[in-house]
């Protein structure tokens, strides 16, 4: 069968794409299984996404994986899904070397284990070199904590007089972000069902195409990330504009 990837306009390719993963306790539930087991079918969906990005020449992926809501979950959920994606992470750098992609992690990672951020600490020096499609994992984030840290950071800047209260901008405050050097993502996906953002890159994302899709997370595959790109692609972006500009 002919892949979606054969049907994509190399030259209107999404310089970003951010996805929320959602789903895996449903998938689980909807199998009679534990949620954890959810959570190791999502593992599997990550891999094959980044696999996708990298074939479609993606830029730039970020992966909403733990949010700062997620903490208020039961403690055995949080600690298996916690080790899980830290364990993971692990045993995927070696390929994610192979493969010329480079990890970030943005986040809260006070809120960590020392033992987990150390972890995480290496796969993100150990693919530092690489130079392919860079991936984000959103860990132990929400875009509330991003915006009011950024807050902190510039009002005590302004106080010890490292900057200027009037040349305060969009720019500026993007340069406090998590995201900080990175392109907004051109495209949101979420799966599960759910059409809401969830406090994710709302800063960024201001100016996103939004995909919304019924499949759990763990059913995501590289066939419908090559969909969800083609459905980008057929839209017209005006940013403001009018058609007729934008033609122009």
């Amino acid at each position: 069968m002919k892949s979606q990837l054969e049907l994509i306009d190399s030259s209107k390719v999404p310089e970003h794409v951010a996805v929320i993963m959602d789903g895996n306790g449903r998938w689980a539930k909807a199998r009679g299984l534990e949620r954890t087991r959810g959570h190791v079918a999502g593992v599997e969906a990550v891999r094959r996404v980044i696999e996708a990005a990298s074939k479609a020449g993606i830029g730039y992926l970020t992966l909403y994986a733990f949010s700062t809501e997620n903490w208020n979950r039961p403690k055995e959920e949080v600690d298996a899904l916690l080790n899980l994606i830290v364990v993971a992470l692990e045993r995927e750098t070696p390929g994610m070397i192979a493969n010329n992609v480079r990890l970030g992690v943005i986040g809260d990672f006070a809120r960590l284990s020392p033992e987990s951020q150390a972890s995480l600490l290496r796969s993100i020096e150990s693919t530092s070199a690489c130079s392919g499609v860079r991936v984000n994992l959103a860990l132990s984030y929400s875009s509330r904590w991003e915006l009011a840290e950024a807050a902190r950071k510039m009002a005590s800047d302004a106080v010890s007089g490292r900057i200027e209260v009037s040349d305060i901008s969009e720019d500026m405050l993007s340069s406090y972000l998590t995201t900080a050097g990175m392109p907004d993502p051109d495209l949101l996906i979420r799966t599960g069902g759910d059409e809401r953002v969830s406090n994710f890159l709302l800063w960024q994302i201001a100016y996103s195409e939004l995909y919304f899709t019924d499949k759990y997370w763990p059913d995501f595959d590289e066939e419908t990330f090559y969909a969800a790109i083609i459905d980008y692609q057929s839209r017209e972006r005006r940013f403001g504009k009018t058609s007729e500009q934008v033609a122009n």
